[in-house]
């Protein structure tokens, strides 16, 4: 039973570990194609096979595997949670260029994971009565469904703050870049070329997309989607109102850089005054008790030292 255990969870631990490895490694372009480039510019003669065996063994198992399991989710998974699953994935970047499949998939390997671990885990340790180890097997599934999805929000709601810390900065640039002479395209891209963050990303994108055939201002709208933050979606509104009306940019740039830089000394006044509250907590529990201890621990002692000194006189 012992041996049965152990073996099946490494299997399951290699499951998820060759999972994870494929979707961290997974890139944007087609490895098969990226090999096919790099012999080409060797200027070696190979075959299609050969150049299929050179490709790391990730690429060559792992991901048909996992592509064969994202389309039978996509077939019979809900189509309202795949698409809250990818308007999450977008919200946090696309992480690994992830699709939605792919993330469901990865969520059901943790899941099996940890309840087969808890599982033998507990067996293994004499965890009581059956029942018992259903109950913290069932929490094991519950912790290896839910962690995937609260670090993916942990990382949207990261993105967030990064984009609204930088959103006055590349503003100014922006503002500097059109008054300059530059115009709006023009500046998005200096912000692109000069940053790597979310933001500097988004307006990178925004300028790929024009140069597709989008127009700018629908490729503005779907920016303001896609990171879903009020500032940025103000600004958003008041450049395309100005676009339409005909108003100057390097205007309107002007005052929502001023605006969003309001905007960021009330949130920095307004952690500021969250801070004696928030810091309240460590202090009863934490700080408190530790100075309670080293002003009145010898004290104690010496309290306790004259109750003995007393009741051998006595």
């Amino acid at each position: 039973m012992t041996s049965l255990a152990l073996f099946s969870i490494i299997v399951v631990a290699l499951g998820i570990i060759g999972l994870s490895i494929v979707l961290l490694r997974r890139a944007e372009e087609d490895p098969l194609t990226v090999r096919i480039d790099e012999f080409a510019a060797r200027e070696e003669i190979v075959s299609i096979e050969e150049i299929e065996l050179s490709l790391p063994i990730t690429d060559r198992i792992f991901v048909p595997i996992l592509r064969r399991i994202s389309e039978f989710l996509v077939r019979y998974t809900p189509q309202k949670t795949l698409e809250s699953t990818t308007r999450m994935l977008e919200l946090a970047g696309n992480p690994r260029n992830m699709r939605a499949a792919e993330f469901i998939a990865l969520r059901i390997g943790f899941t099996v994971f940890l309840g087969v671990f808890v599982f033998f885990a507990m067996s293994r340790l004499g965890g009581g009565p059956v029942t018992r180890r259903l109950l913290f097997t069932l929490g094991g599934c519950v912790l290896g469904w839910v962690m995937p999805a609260l670090l993916l929000r942990s990382k949207a709601d990261r993105r967030k703050e990064a984009i609204i810390k930088k959103l006055p900065d590349a503003l100014d640039l922006m503002t500097i870049c059109v008054d300059a002479g530059l115009v709006f395209n023009a500046a998005m891209q200096k912000v692109d070329e000069k940053w790597d963050d979310p933001l500097a990303n988004e307006f990178g994108r925004v300028i790929h997309e024009m140069q597709l055939g989008k127009s700018r201002r629908q490729a503005l709208r779907d920016m303001a989607e896609r990171i879903d933050v009020p500032d940025v979606t103000s600004f958003i509104a008041a450049i395309v109102q100005a676009d339409q009306l005909g108003v100057g940019i390097g205007k309107v740039l002007r005052i929502q850089s001023e605006q969003m830089r309001v905007r960021r000394r009330q949130r920095a006044e307004e952690k500021a005054q969250q801070a004696p509250v928030k810091m309240m907590f460590p202090m009863v529990f934490l700080i408190f008790p530790s100075i309670f201890i080293v002003l009145l621990g010898p004290a104690m002692f010496q309290i306790l030292r004259s109750d003995a000194l007393k009741g051998v006189r006595g």
